[in-house]
């Protein structure tokens, strides 16, 4: 099991110490990204304007809209990875089937060469029969 981390970190101008079982470095980055919603939150308009409890659901309600954004684009790139998966299965399968068929083709040829050789054996006999043939008469 991991240990636990403590880190201080500074959010909106103060240091808090935070607390859990990720890296010190991922700590500092949700830190980083919460000063970040802060500051872009601080920059719109009316919003210092607002009493300290709405800007603190302002700026949850942005970040609460990054969370559903972020996970709309999961969703979409595991639909995306899904047809994926579906179109590589069938493409193997198409290729596994192509394969067969070819094999089955080199088989077929193969065995018209065999007839083939034969055949022209059987000519060759023939035609020295034939030869022979002429030969006596």
């Amino acid at each position: 099991m991991a240990s636990k981390t403590d880190t201080e970190v500074i959010i909106g101008g103060r240091v808090i110490t935070l607390s859990g079982f990720e890296s010190e470095e991922y700590l500092q980055r949700v830190a980083s990204y919460l000063n970040g919603k802060l500051t872009e939150c601080s920059q719109t308009e009316g919003f210092k304007h607002q009493p300290i409890d709405m800007q603190s659901i302002l700026v949850q309600l942005n970040i609460t809209d990054d969370y559903f954004k972020a996970k709309g684009q999961i969703e979409e790139l595991q639909t995306q990875l899904d047809e994926k998966d579906k179109e590589l299965y069938e493409l193997k399968h198409e290729l596994i089937a192509t394969q067969m068929k070819m094999e089955n083709a080199e088989k077929n040829c193969k065995a018209r060469e065999e007839e083939l050789n034969e055949a022209n054996k059987k000519v060759l006999l023939l035609e020295a029969l034939s030869k022979n043939h002429e030969k006596k008469n």
